[in-house]
């Protein structure tokens, strides 16, 4: 294995926006927007805060670089998979790509933030936008292409795609915010078994009778 030849002082640069984003990211899920410090985020991160400013202006581009980081990139690859998988059969597709949702995103620390844009939006019209814009219209275009794609081809059922989009991931948006609002009151939802439950449902529901 090639040893890295940077030095130390150099390696460190380079892992400063990674490490930068975690820390915000960890507090942004445990206290809020509102309640999240650009001081404490670079504490966290091992960085002083002036270093923080180096690589984002403020506290509104900290979040959008984490939301971009941690599940915009996610959405981005899933399209460019979606358009390369014309001869998947559909319900082939919309299982994966829930799926996959559901192991890049919905089941790890980034989920939080699906809480805090509840929570927050009314008081931060600015991020409430581009949330919507980049995570929440562009993941649903592509589930809702998805079922477009079924229906017109004879593999679901004749569905609204739009409404039949939101229906889909309202189960898995409702198992995120469970889990970080009432799991410490009202004991843990076994993630994946309510996801093969629900997939189950999905891909029975769906299926155009033969």
């Amino acid at each position: 294995m090639q040893s890295d030849t940077k030095p130390r002082w150099e390696r460190r640069k380079d892992a400063r926006p990674q490490e930068l984003l975690a820390a915000a990211l960890d507090l942004f899920v445990d206290r809020g927007y509102a309640a999240t410090r650009l001081e404490d985020v670079a504490r966290r991160a091992g960085v002083s805060k002036g270093t923080l400013y180096l690589y984002f202006e403020n506290k509104e581009e900290l979040f959008k670089a984490v939301v971009r980081h941690n599940i915009v990139d996610v959405i981005g690859k899933a399209e460019s998979d979606f358009a390369a998988a014309d001869s998947t059969s559909c319900a082939e597709l919309l299982r994966t790509m829930l799926r996959r949702w559901w192991a890049d995103v919905a089941s790890t620390r980034a989920s939080g933030l699906a809480k805090l844009m509840v929570a927050e939006a009314g008081n931060f019209p600015e991020i409430a936008r581009f949330y919507n814009e980049e995570v929440v219209e562009r993941g649903h275009a592509l589930i809702e292409s998805i079922v477009r794609r079924g229906v017109e081809r004879g593999e679901f059922m004749p569905v609204d795609a739009q409404v039949m989009t939101r229906v889909l991931t309202a189960p898995v948006t409702m198992l995120m915010l469970w889990a970080h609002s009432f799991d410490p009151f009202c004991g843990p939802v076994d993630q994946e078994a309510f996801m093969d439950a629900y997939l189950g449902l999905v891909e029975r529901g769906m299926a155009r009778p033969v």
